[in-house]
């Protein structure tokens, strides 16, 4: 839904990444709002597992967001490369469970936890990126009692799969609405592919990815547990 360019910001004298959403989605409102999300979300957060957003806005009709430049490599590439030590493997998931949870604190889902959306710096220091698809809980004061609040989440079209399909939760491949739940599952899905390296779920498909989410039981990791480099 959008392009992200690495700028110099020349003001304070840092690189940036910008992401701004292409043209074709500025027309649709909904795409817009997503975009608009995404930033709401990240920025009310303050956690130093997730991207920091430095501002959002348009420009001669260009939307756009602009972050952290985060000097590293997406976890999927990490994976691939099988240079990544066990421990290692530990410290990430920890790092990126520690910045669900600060989310999750603050009532935000980001329903899209994915190697693509996790970068890792040289140091090992992990960072949880796209916040996109993320629901979003707001208080609302009740007209009885304006002490009391409750939540209301923002929800999807019933019956819409949002998400990525080899990561997605049960309720997410139904078109449900889904919590904090479906993020530590997708946290699960991600761990099992660093520890053993395919996918839990698999298909030519899909559909055929989307089915195995709600019917096949993953092999045991015991029986595709991977080799690591030794420290």
């Amino acid at each position: 839904m959008g392009e992200v360019y690495l700028a110099d910001d020349t003001l304070l004298r840092r690189l940036v990444a910008i992401k701004v959403l292409t043209g074709d989605y500025t027309q649709n409102e909904e795409r817009l709002h997503r975009f608009e999300r995404e930033a709401y979300a990240a920025s009310s957060l303050n956690h130093p597992n997730i991207v920091t957003i430095y501002e959002i806005g348009s420009e001669a009709g260009f939307h756009f967001i602009a972050t952290e430049f985060v000097d590293g490599e997406s976890l999927r590439q990490h994976i691939r490369s099988a240079r990544m030590e066990l421990r290692s493997v530990v410290d990430a998931a920890i790092q990126v469970a520690s910045a669900l949870a600060a989310a999750h604190q603050a009532g935000i889902v980001h329903r899209d936890i994915k190697p693509e959306n996790i970068m890792v710096r040289p140091d090992g220091y992990v960072k949880v990126l796209d916040f996109g698809l993320a629901k979003l809980a707001i208080e609302l004061e009740t007209a009885a009692d304006t002490e009391a609040s409750t939540q209301m989440l923002i929800k999807t079209e019933p019956g819409r799969v949002m998400g990525t399909v080899n990561y997605m939760s049960p309720e997410q491949a139904r078109g449900r609405d889904v919590d904090a739940r479906s993020d530590i599952f997708s946290l699960g899905v991600v761990l099992y592919e660093m520890l053993a390296g395919p996918r839990p779920f698999a298909g030519d498909t899909k559909s055929d990815v989307l089915a195995a989410v709600l019917m096949v039981k993953p092999e045991p990791l015991v029986k595709s547990f991977r080799k690591f480099p030794q420290s």
